[in-house]
């Protein structure tokens, strides 16, 4: 039996948090939460995880920050697939994403097909 990948969702907003936390317990993968960019960072140091999903507007420290943390301490540890996490759908919002050291970009409401295949493509290479 394969090991379940897991999912750090940085995620401020209660409803936000167990809507996904949902879809990804049915999509059969591992979720921890953290309520802000801080907190994010500091269970991303002291855990193994397969993926980070960032919200992009979050307390302490928003999503890009926290991206760009984790790019300048992974040094040369293999580099963590990061999704951002956004209500903006806007093609300048995916390239500043991209320039923050995020892989890719998600938009609210989750379209959920489409995020499927996005997780697919990530952490199982298909």
């Amino acid at each position: 039996m394969t090991e379940k990948k897991t999912i750090l969702l940085a995620e401020d907003n209660y409803d936000n948090q167990e809507l996904m936390k949902d879809i990804f317990e049915t999509l059969q993968y591992e979720v921890d939460i953290a309520n802000d960019g801080e907190e994010a960072l500091e269970k991303w140091k002291n855990n193994k995880y397969d993926l980070i999903i960032l919200d992009l507007h979050m307390p302490k420290k928003d999503g890009f920050q926290v991206s760009m943390e984790i790019r300048a301490l992974e040094g040369q540890k293999s580099r963590i697939p990061i999704i951002a996490l956004t209500a903006s759908a806007l093609a300048s919002d995916r390239q500043k994403c991209l320039e923050f050291g995020m892989d890719d970009h998600i938009s609210k409401p989750i379209d959920l097909d489409m995020l499927e295949k996005k997780l697919k493509k990530i952490l199982h290479n298909k």
